[in-house]
């Protein structure tokens, strides 16, 4: 059974930077997509960033992309997610989530559905 455990939240000022790391273990085959999304009060949760095992471009999403990098350690297993010029808005619970043995990650958005092993979350608060 794939565990995901996740690390690096906090709270934050506008502006500022949090690094979102996620352990994974148990995995029974080598190639997978790791993902975050986020899920803030009263919203749908909506994914982020997702990063294949195997390389290739990873997936941001608009709201994200060119403050947010996500990267990975396959010799640990654990993805990272950097996230600068925080803004308000990025406030939310954020998830890890893996699929494996597949052979890639979406190109043109996450979904829940896709994601079979899940995080507990880890929240980020983005306030002055």
């Amino acid at each position: 059974q794939v565990q995901l455990v996740e690390s690096g939240g906090g709270s934050v000022q506008p502006g500022g930077s949090l690094r979102l790391s996620c352990a994974a273990s148990g995995y029974t085959y080598s190639s997978n997509c790791m993902g975050w999304f986020r899920q803030a009060p009263g919203k749908e949760r909506e994914g982020v960033a997702a990063i294949y095992s195997g390389g290739g471009s990873p997936y941001y999403d608009d709201s994200v992309k060119g403050r947010f990098t996500i990267s990975q350690d396959n010799a640990k297993n654990t993805v990272y997610l950097q996230m600068n010029s925080l803004k308000p808005e990025d406030t939310a619970m954020y998830y890890c989530a893996a699929e494996e043995n597949v052979g890639g990650c979406p190109s043109e958005g996450l979904y829940e559905w896709a994601f079979p092993y899940w995080g507990q979350g880890t929240q980020v608060t983005v306030s002055s």
